[in-house]
């Protein structure tokens, strides 16, 4: 089992920047993928970005290429999603999400096995 605990959810204006972070604990795999999900009332589930353990080039959704970054501190078991330049349209809960062990990654959430609460991110025009 894997527990994971999201947290940096706020209210900004459009054009700010948050910092989300999510703590992993329990049984972490040296190969394994974590990824960052968003979802807002009325719309699927979407992978915004995901993270192979051994370091492969992360995988970005297209609406936040170039504006998001995923990226994982080892020592502190924390995976972090930098969001710049936000628009009012990323604002929905984000969600954390890792799968078991894994040598490859996608943006697929039936792929990841164990998912955080969610943080808020509101972004207002």
């Amino acid at each position: 089992q894997v527990q994971l605990v999201e947290s940096g959810g706020d209210s900004v204006q459009a054009g700010g920047s948050l910092r989300l972070s999510c703590v992993a604990s329990g049984d972490t795999a040296s190969r394994m993928c974590f990824g960052w999900f968003r979802q807002s009332p009325g719309k699927e589930r979407e992978g915004v970005a995901i993270i192979h353990t051994l370091g492969h080039s992360p995988i970005y959704a297209d609406s936040v290429q170039g504006r998001f970054t995923i990226s994982r501190d080892r020592a502190k078991n924390t995976v972090y999603l930098d969001m710049n330049s936000l628009r009012p349209e990323d604002t929905a809960m984000y969600y954390c999400a890792a799968t078991g062990l894994s040598n490859r990654c996608d943006r697929e959430a039936s792929r990841f096995n164990y998912w955080g609460q969610g943080t808020q991110a509101t972004v207002s025009s």
